[in-house]
């Protein structure tokens, strides 16, 4: 058994929601854990104590040094330590940072600091997985990032305008108007990393563009950095015109999620076709997203692996 002694301000950021923290910690490491004031007691297998004892006296560190815990904090800890006893947090928390604009964001599972370091070390990167996992997040970060460096000129934000079967034309306004409610979470991302004023301003230059997928035929894009967002929802054509519309300087991002493609039935999805005709193909990159990258409410994780686990029994009962 071991004492823990916990931070003097902040303890409850480690804890969790309810103690949410110290349960998965028991459950992943089989130790047990009992909270006494400013000491914590862990008990379990000497791995599951050394694990325990270094989450808390590396982030507890941090903390006193101003860091902010977030809720995933102390999930990804765990995970690095038992991977790795030897891991400094500190340095894979800070090195992983991207600076967008105004906030610093920090990859929160192993998954998603693999995507920020495919996406530095290719042109082409796949992020493939359900929803919440920081697939757009993270990447119209690391545009913003290149672009604020002139890394790059320009920021191409595109995704295909279907959702849920609906039809643009019921929607009112002109085409802008149609179209904006199916780009809204790119906004959001550019809102919610750059000042309101400053993306005006790029939107007006052109310097940040956020257009429906159809808006980039026939161009081709030097020197920016292009994310294509909902790319389950594209077709085999808009896949292949939006692969063959990258210039020189330029980086490519594609996102998705196969469970929720929204194309009428009997269409191929660009993206699942993608996956099989580039898997191969070298300096293309492909990172895979699951429950356990899920930065949203836990209750998300918790609907993710019901419904792919009702999804497996159901193909399972078919004859």
């Amino acid at each position: 058994m071991r004492r823990i002694a916990l931070p003097d301000k902040g303890a409850e950021a480690l804890f969790g929601n309810h103690d949410e923290n110290l349960r998965f910690l028991e459950g992943s490491l089989k130790v047990r854990l009992r909270n006494h004031g400013q000491d914590l007691t862990v008990e379990g297998d000497e791995k599951g104590e050394a694990v325990v004892a270094e989450v808390f006296e590396q982030l507890g560190q941090l903390m006193k040094d101003g860091y902010s815990i977030s809720p995933g904090d102390v999930r990804l800890a765990a995970q690095l330590l038992v991977e790795d006893g030897g891991t400094r947090l500190r340095d894979y928390l800070m090195k992983s940072a991207v600076r967008g604009g105004k906030k610093v964001v920090i990859p929160r599972s192993l998954n998603q600091r693999a995507y920020l370091e495919q996406i530095e070390t290719h042109d082409m990167v796949f992020g493939i997985g359900p929803a919440g996992t920081g697939k757009t997040y993270l990447a119209v970060a690391q545009a913003v990032s290149s672009l604020l460096s002139k890394q790059v000129a320009r920021i191409i934000l595109a995704r295909p305008a279907v959702e849920a079967g609906e039809k643009l034309g019921f929607l009112p306004g002109d085409l802008q108007d149609k179209v904006d409610p199916y780009l809204r979470p790119l906004y959001d991302a550019l809102y919610d990393l750059l000042d309101y004023e400053k993306v005006a301003r790029m939107l007006e230059r052109n310097a940040i563009e956020v257009a429906p997928i159809a808006f980039m035929r026939g161009r081709t894009l030097n020197d920016a950095f292009v994310i294509i967002d909902e790319a389950q929802n594209t077709t085999t054509e808009q896949m292949k015109m939006v692969l063959t519309r990258i210039g020189f300087g330029s980086k490519v991002v594609i996102n998705g999620d196969i469970t929720q493609i929204d194309l009428p039935a009997g269409r191929t999805s660009g993206l699942v076709e993608a996956m099989q005709v580039l898997a191969g193909v070298k300096g293309i990159s492909f990172t895979y997203f699951d429950e356990k990258d899920v930065v949203r409410h836990k209750l998300v994780q918790a609907v993710i692996k019901a419904y792919d686990a009702f999804g497996a029994d159901k193909a399972a009962a078919k004859p």
